[in-house]
C-alpha cells in the first residue's frame, strides 16, 4: 500500500502551458464514490489503471493502484460507472527537488475548471509555489474528482 500525500490548488493563469514538459489525455470514472473507499478506472494515453483510495486524513490517504487492459477499462467505464466520466488534459510541470506539478484542464461539463496538484514525500515537505498557482483547495471535497464526477 502506498500513501498519497498531495496538495491541491486552483490555477490562476495559463503560464504553466509554456513550462509543461508533457501532456496527456485522461478519461476516468468511478465504480465507487464512497469517501471511505473510492474506486476509480482511468485511461491515460495507452495505459489504464484501477485505483482504490481511502478517506483523506489531512493531506494523506492510502492508495492502491493496479494496471488493467485498456480495452477492459473502456468496458468498465461504459458499463459500471456510478457517475459521469471525467475528461481532462493533464500537463506535467517540473518543480524543485524532483517534484512535479500535475495541472488538469477539465473538459465537457467541467470546462473552464483547472486544478494543479503536487504530490509530496512528507506532509510537511516544503515546495515552491509558481506564479500560475491560485487558491489552495486541499481538503475541500468540492474539488475531489469523485465529487466532480457526481455533479
Amino acid at each position: 500500500m502506498a500513501k498519497e500525500i498531495e496538495r491541491k490548488f486552483l490555477v490562476a493563469d495559463e503560464s504553466y502551458r509554456s513550462m509543461a514538459i508533457y501532456k496527456s489525455e485522461i478519461v476516468q470514472g468511478y465504480l465507487s464514490i464512497n469517501p471511505d473507499a473510492t474506486v476509480r478506472v482511468r485511461i491515460n494515453g495507452d495505459k489504464a489503471f484501477i485505483t482504490v483510495k481511502s478517506r483523506n486524513v489531512g493531506v494523506v490517504r492510502n492508495e492502491w493502484e493496479y494496471p488493467v487492459d485498456p480495452a477492459e477499462a473502456r468496458q468498465m467505464l461504459e458499463t459500471c460507472c456510478q457517475s459521469r466520466l471525467i475528461v481532462k488534459t493533464r500537463h506535467i510541470v517540473p518543480a524543485e527537488n524532483g517534484l512535479k506539478w500535475e495541472i488538469d484542464e477539465f473538459h465537457g461539463e467541467l470546462d473552464g475548471l483547472t486544478i494543479a496538484e503536487i504530490e509530496l514525500p512528507e506532509p510537511e515537505s516544503a515546495f515552491v509555489i509558481p506564479p500560475f498557482i491560485g487558491e489552495e483547495v486541499t481538503g475541500n471535497p468540492r474539488y475531489y474528482n469523485s465529487v466532480l464526477s457526481a455533479i
